[in-house]
């Protein structure tokens, strides 16, 4: 039995013997919403199964969802901005049949996300998919262990997109004035600047958040064409031969094999991370049907994009080795400047990925904090108790929004003492998304082995869901396995690829947390919801 009371729900579905007043009190939340922001009937029987009370605006639709997810993975932009690791490993060849093998992946890994998103759509994911679907011995470690993964990833990536559009500003400014010399304290400045701005739009204009998300979405569209379009005019061609079957070995791989799947994942982070609309689920009206739809239009969208930047750049590339040495650090602006011969045509081509980036960024910081507020909800964290308060009159996550923050800044400051601590933070992002979604796929996946029942779905993937999870779960290890991989060869500490270390320090870290008395206070979402409603 459950009841909606003083904006909490209470369930009484633990086994007899088990229950305490504090294991049928979700979160005593300070704050309400309105009838009219709780979303349709279905939005309202979802939150009393989940057990969770609606103190969050219900105010995304289809289109400005699909706009939150398609903008914050930024497909396009992100092919232009890694561009150098695409030509060191893999070269165009590689670029183009790295990003069709990440498309065909993505397809497979977010239907089986989006299904799950349809059977329970809240802003916890994959730690309460996980936690849900899982073998009840392991269920809540596993759990645990997915939530803490999944918040420092998403606070990881606020980083790494801000560092990538003030990196870019840099680059900008050395190719106007070639005698600039980038210090790590510009760059600093710079990421706090573009995280600063991003803050403003997740609390001033929170409300406005899906409106400004549906702007951005033309932008996103719009924009590509702004700059291809000079490239298809001005820029010279190669030949098709060239252009997608001219690999490069760059890295001094031992195979041309481990170059190309080194040089992979580039493609992966331009498509990596469309769960970040399930952590806005609790803010979508008829979520178990909207975000499904929006998730896997959103990826069908950002891949004919890339697809378009990827062909593009494949075959106006006639010269890899010249945009690898570019001063600007980024080929891409070389690129720009060859074709356009113009210092402002470069600058005005520039900044529309600049922006699109920037705007990213507002997407993920919403995505961070909604991430690590939900996970505070269940007690998770150590400061659950002001991680999980949402405020009155705002009813967004405001102290979770702050944290996420002072979290960016503290990871920007880190770039004072040094660059290469600072991007062994900001790589956890891959390795968490990645873990995540193996853990919360094979836990389905081995609930439908053992013929369990599963939940129903508003976006049910039927008889074929076993292969599809299968599918996406080989997809997954092989990428999980090469996203530890430096760049290239010989590996010294400036080159390493700290991610390893990083993704075993958190996996350490909660582990003992959870050892120590984590598991004390964490309450697995599956202890508090009831299908049975």
């Amino acid at each position: 039995m459950s009841k909606i009371s003083n904006g909490y729900v209470q369930t009484t579905t633990l086994p007899k013997g088990e229950q305490s007043s504090d294991d049928v009190q979700l979160a005593d939340f300070t704050a309400t919403v309105a009838d009219k922001w709780q979303g349709t009937a279905a939005d309202k029987h979802d939150m009393v199964i989940l057990g969770r009370s609606q103190v969050l605006r219900r105010n995304f639709s289809f289109i400005s969802i699909l706009g939150f997810s398609a903008v914050l993975i930024c497909t396009w932009e992100l092919i232009f901005a890694n561009l150098l690791f695409a030509l060191t490993d893999g070269g165009t060849g590689g670029l183009f049949w790295g990003f069709t093998v990440t498309v065909i992946a993505s397809i497979f890994i977010y239907l089986s996300v989006a299904e799950m998103a349809s059977m329970s759509p809240t802003a916890g994911g994959q730690y309460h998919w996980v936690s849900e679907f899982a073998p009840a011995f392991c269920q809540k470690y596993l759990s645990f262990l997915s939530g803490w993964l999944l918040a420092m990833g998403w606070q990881g990536a606020v980083v790494g997109l801000s560092l990538v559009a003030g990196t870019i500003i840099q680059g900008l400014i050395v190719l106007q004035n070639p005698t600039y010399e980038p210090q790590q304290w510009h760059g600093t400045l710079l990421i706090i600047a573009v995280v600063l701005f991003c803050i403003v739009f997740n609390t001033s204009f929170a409300k406005k958040l899906p409106l400004i998300e549906g702007f951005i979405l033309l932008l996103h569209v719009i924009g590509l064409f702004a700059i291809v379009i000079p490239l298809w005019v001005l820029a010279p061609r190669n030949i098709p031969s060239v252009a997608i079957l001219q690999f490069n070995n760059g890295g001094n791989w031992p195979s041309m094999g481990v170059a190309y799947m080194v040089g992979l994942l580039t493609a992966l982070s331009s498509m990596m991370g469309f769960d970040c609309s399930v952590h806005m689920s609790e803010e979508i009206k008829d979520a178990s049907n909207t975000l499904p739809r929006a998730m896997m239009w959103g990826v069908v969208l950002n891949a004919i994009l890339g697809y378009i930047v990827v062909i593009t750049l494949c075959f106006t590339i006639t010269d890899p080795a010249a945009l690898l040495d570019s001063s600007t650090g980024f080929p891409f602006i070389q690129l720009f400047f060859n074709a356009t011969h113009s210092y402002v045509g470069t600058h005005i081509m520039s900044a529309i990925i600049v922006v699109n980036i920037v705007s990213a960024v507002i997407s993920e910081i919403a995505t961070a904090s909604r991430q690590i507020w939900s996970f505070a909800r269940d007690d998770g964290f150590p400061c659950s108790n002001f991680l999980k308060q949402v405020s009155p009159g705002w009813n967004i996550p405001l102290n979770a929004v702050v944290v996420s923050f002072g979290f960016g800044v503290a990871i920007a400051l880190i770039n004072l003492g040094s660059s290469v601590a600072l991007n062994a933070i900001v790589s956890l992002t891959m390795s968490s998304l990645l873990s995540s979604y193996m853990l919360s796929i094979g836990c389905i996946f081995l609930k439908r082995l053992r013929g369990e029942t599963l939940p129903h779905a508003g976006f049910p993937l039927g008889r074929h869901g076993m292969a599809i999870n299968i599918i996406a779960l080989c997809f997954l290890t092989a990428f999980f396995i090469f996203c530890f991989f430096p760049t290239a060869t010989p590996v010294v500490a400036s080159t390493m690829n700290w991610n390893i270390a990083m993704f075993g320090g958190i996996t350490l870290f909660a582990t003992v947390w959870y050892v120590v008395g984590g598991h004390k206070k964490y309450r697995a979402p599956v202890d508090i919801q009831n299908r049975k409603l």
